[in-house]
């Protein structure tokens, strides 16, 4: 449907409404002034008289003192310009009481049913305006809902499409970093001619293949992700040989469970590339469980002292915490220290929600 239909069907909806409306008040006009009354030409030409009466004072709080004074909190010049408009239609309401005994009966009082009761005309009237007015603020009101509705949808998808481009620009640093330090490892057995050169090729080839077709996604299996985290590993064990001492250990992980792709990797990575041997060696420590839908994942390696490794890490660990805050926000902890000879990382991730 074009905008010009539309425009047009709203128009003729609207006009239907106000037929409707105003049939419904002279039928009820007619009824109410003929009332146990046998002069019927009396009540329709005196109903009819009071209509444009009743529909200009109406359409005068409607369309006028509504929008100009009442919706922008302008009272005093409401009430007063109210009053105004009361004591017009009190008058043109005295006016056709008088054309009514004057012209169609004659002067002939006994048998005008409304000429002893003008008030009850008045308040007839009144009522239908009350009416009119009550109907055009309930509809005011449920406009009003209606388009904060639409421009609160708005923002917020508006705030979700600059989150998702924020969230891409921060997988876009992450996966060249991530892929440029393999590839680092792979020329340096390429260079030696390592006999695990083969396995580096596979190993790098499954974390290409997780790269190019999962982490796009919002979320994936936990468990993919840990077999992520294992080609890592198995790279960084050819590439530090008998100088690396690490343990991974994960516990009661559930097949349904889905997390955000890349967020524990970069940890992984950090403690490999920052990370400085003890004794000869670099231990690292790995624990990752679930528990109730919550992520529970722990690492530690050792440093050197007086090396705080958390700030020569460089754009990985700066972008998961934003990346954190994206994606779980008020449903994630993370606590990074460094201490004397270790560098800790802890991170509680809720799921659920």
């Amino acid at each position: 449907m074009t905008l010009t239909r539309k425009v047009l069907l709203e128009k003729l909806t609207e006009a239907g409404v106000h037929l409707l409306f105003w049939s419904s008040v002279f039928l009820f006009y007619l009824y109410v002034f003929g009332y146990n009354s046998t002069q019927v030409k009396f009540n329709l030409v005196f109903s009819s008289f009071l209509m444009p009466i009743t529909m200009a004072s109406c359409y005068a709080v409607v369309y006028y003192l509504i929008p100009k004074y009442l919706i922008l909190k302008r009272y005093r010049s409401f009430l007063l310009y109210s009053i105004y408009t009361f004591v017009l239609t009190a008058f043109a309401v005295i006016v056709s009481v008088f054309y009514a005994l004057i012209f169609i009966l004659d002067l002939r009082m006994a048998e005008m049913p409304v000429a002893r009761s003008l008030p009850f005309v008045l308040i007839t009237v009144y009522l239908v305006i009350f009416l009119g007015s009550g109907i055009a603020l309930l509809r005011h009101y449920y406009n009003s809902n209606s388009r904060n509705d639409k421009l609160k949808n708005k923002v917020l998808e508006t705030q979700l499409k600059l989150k998702e481009q924020e969230l891409k620009y921060l997988k876009m640093q992450i996966h060249p970093h991530f892929l440029f330090n393999t590839l680092n490892t792979l020329y340096g057995f390429a260079m030696t001619k390592a006999d695990e050169t083969p396995e580096v090729i596979l190993r790098l080839s499954n974390l290409l293949d997780y790269l190019l077709y999962q982490v796009d996604k919002p979320l994936v299996s936990l468990l993919s992700e840990i077999h992520h985290i294992e080609d890592y590993i198995a790279l960084e064990r050819i590439r530090f040989s008998d100088s690396l001492d690490l343990d991974f250990r994960t516990e009661n992980i559930s097949e349904e469970l889905q997390v955000a792709p890349m967020l524990l990797i970069p940890f992984i990575e950090n403690g490999f590339k920052h990370g400085r041997s003890n004794h000869g060696k670099l231990h690292i420590e790995i624990n990752l469980r679930e528990k109730a839908g919550k992520v529970f994942f722990t690492m530690a390696n050792s440093v050197k002292t007086n090396v705080d490794q958390e700030e020569s890490s460089g754009i990985g660990l700066k972008n998961i915490k934003q990346r954190l805050e994206m994606v779980y926000p008020q449903r994630h902890s993370l606590s990074i220290t460094s201490e004397e000879n270790e560098f800790r990382v802890e991170l509680m991730i809720d799921t659920n929600g």
